[in-house]
């Protein structure tokens, strides 16, 4: 039988199953966007905009500075920034002269930014003024050379940059840096580089290195190339084509990940979209955001989502402006999908959030809700040229439609590899029988008849019960069931006898009380839809759960708390 993606994708939405690539870099698939509409706008920071052909002469300017400070192509450049002008900047000037950008999150422990450039190799970092000190403390021990310094104020208009440094600006004292320069100063040095900044580069070359989540020891460093981003960014837009040119699109998902990087950024940009930057979200603002910008698109994980639900301040507010609204990033559950679904109607928006499934390892998302189908609890069809198959992680065999395996998937947004783990490139990448090369997701999941696919959780995260599996997810997807449940999550914890039974963390809706009767009603809901070795051991509620920096709920925290406490009894 073979299970990967059939003519019935075609049905869906009229997305066509094949697409053309071109053989380009990142930049030059830019390039080519900025040359059709270049008096468009680009993007916009705090009401500042730029063109397409502003932001060309930008990413000029900044690969000229990058070349006058000695970067060559394929060497290996840090950035370690939010989102600003000038980290799109860099990112897109970096590809232009060939070299590769590292992608580190700013508020990385300052042992984890020294792994991060020592395992590229970087001479050269572009950081936030906030991350300035770290980076300082840790120079000698890595190979920097110069760390070229911004503010998140470089490129607000002026009265907001004056407000923002009466506010926080005045409160950032960096200590003295002998390596360091200024953005402003850095670009000036530029100047003086009169050379061609294009390089030419194979669509196959590594362009982008983003870090995995890190289950244990340090995270993985993914080498994506300009095919992976090229490739999604026409997948994107081919799967989402009710939008398009001139579409705003709120880029509040973080350049160092795949789902901003891909999706906020390079393919908002490739269909000639105006990306609303924001250095910092915050959730509390999320109502002023979407009044003030009016997007028509919104790309977010769940917990974007929990926290338009509970923002008071969205009552009454017109959301018809909305045409695309996508969930990724982390598992959305059904009941909250049904929720946020109301919400929107409620507020005059004409549109359903749509989930979609991927991993940093094929750049970002790789399969998404169709427009005009949804399925309960599906993660949707595949993008065009990307093909799923469920197996026996063991054999590496198919399994038959609706039973449960690994989820494994091949097409052109597939990683080239880790950086310097060839051993963990081989356990993920692997050839199959028909020739492709697979990536092991390490995800369970299945697949209908109809090409939909469905994801139950991560294999590790799996309980073992008594000798029964437990799947966290859907004992999370019973309870949010629960009207009076916002989220949920559920982990092991060490039992005497069963080995391991279930726990259950509990957020709940907002005004609404932890109280026996509401523990009573979400213990019924389990029992009468789980299997008995399924039931939560224990029910905890929680103001809120604890997320990772990119708003994921963070699962192994919670297991972390749980073993502390078993140590200190």
């Amino acid at each position: 039988m073979e299970q990967v993606k059939t003519p019935w994708y075609s049905s869906y939405d009229g997305v066509r199953e094949h697409l053309e690539y071109p053989d380009c870099s990142l930049y030059m698939l830019l390039e080519k966007s900025a040359k059709k509409r270049p008096k468009l706008t680009a993007y916009n920071y705090f009401g500042k905009c730029a063109t397409y052909s502003e932001l060309i002469d930008q990413i000029d300017a900044a690969a000229k500075a990058f070349l006058e400070i000695g970067v060559k192509p394929g060497e290996k450049v840090s950035i370690c920034m939010p989102n600003t002008p000038e980290a799109l900047i860099s990112f897109y000037a970096l590809n232009k002269i060939g070299a590769v950008a590292n992608m580190i999150h700013p508020l990385s422990a300052q042992n984890e930014i020294k792994y991060y450039v020592n395992l590229t190799k970087s001479r050269f970092i572009v950081t936030i003024d906030l991350a300035l000190d770290k980076i300082n403390h840790i120079a000698k021990d890595t190979s920097l050379e110069k760390i070229i310094q911004v503010s998140v104020a470089d490129s607000m208009p002026v009265a907001i940059s004056v407000g923002y440094y009466v506010k926080k600006g005045r409160k950032i004292h960096n200590e003295k840096c002998d390596i360091a320069i200024k953005w402003s100063d850095f670009i000036k040095e530029g100047r003086k580089n009169s050379s061609n900044t294009l390089f030419k580069p194979d669509k196959n070359d590594t362009a982008v290195i983003l870090y995995s989540g890190g289950t244990s020891g340090f995270p993985k460093g993914i080498e994506l190339t300009n095919l992976n981003f090229n490739a999604l960014a026409m997948q994107g837009l081919e799967i989402c084509h009710t939008i398009g040119e001139g579409d705003k699109i709120l880029s509040i998902m973080p350049v160092f990940h795949g789902f901003g990087l891909g999706i906020c950024i390079h393919t908002a940009l490739y269909m000639g979209g105006v990306c609303i930057i924001l250095p910092q979200f915050n959730a509390n603002d999320f109502d002023k955001l979407l009044t003030r910008y009016k997007p028509n698109i919104i790309a977010g994980v769940p917990s974007l989502f929990e926290v338009m639900l509970k923002n008071k301040r969205m009552e009454g507010v017109d959301l018809s402006f909305l045409r695309c609204v996508i969930s990724g990033g982390d598992s959305l559950s059904e009941s909250l999908k049904l929720k946020v679904d109301k919400f929107l109607k409620d507020h005059g928006a004409k549109v359903e959030v749509r989930e979609g499934y991927g991993l940093t390892e094929c750049v970002t998302g790789s399969c998404m809700i169709p427009h005009n189908k949804y399925k309960g609890g599906s993660i949707g069809i595949p993008y065009p040229d990307t093909y799923y198959k469920i197996i026996n992680s063991d054999t590496l065999e198919e399994l038959p439609y609706n039973q449960d395996g690994e989820i494994v998937l091949s097409g052109p947004t597939v990683m080239k590899g880790y950086l310097d783990e060839p051993v963990e490139t081989a356990e993920t990448l692997k050839v199959h029988k028909d020739g492709r090369i697979w990536l092991h997701t390490g995800d369970l999941g299945c697949m209908d008849e109809d090409g939909f696919l469905y994801f139950k959780q991560r294999i590790k995260r799996m309980i073992i019960s008594s000798g029964y599996n437990v799947y966290p997810q859907y004992v999370e997807n019973v309870i949010d069931s629960v009207p009076e449940v916002l989220l949920s999550c559920v982990i092991g914890i060490d039992h005497p006898l069963k080995v391991q039974v279930a726990k259950a963390f509990i957020v709940l809706r907002d005004g609404v009380e932890p109280t026996d009767e509401i523990r009573e009603k979400i213990k019924k809901a389990c029992e009468e839809n789980l299997a008995k070795y399924s039931w939560p051991f224990e029910y905890e509620f929680r103001k809120e759960l604890p997320k990772t920096l990119v708003g994921k709920v963070a699962f192994k925290v919670l297991m972390d708390e749980e073993k502390a406490k078993k140590e200190n009894k």
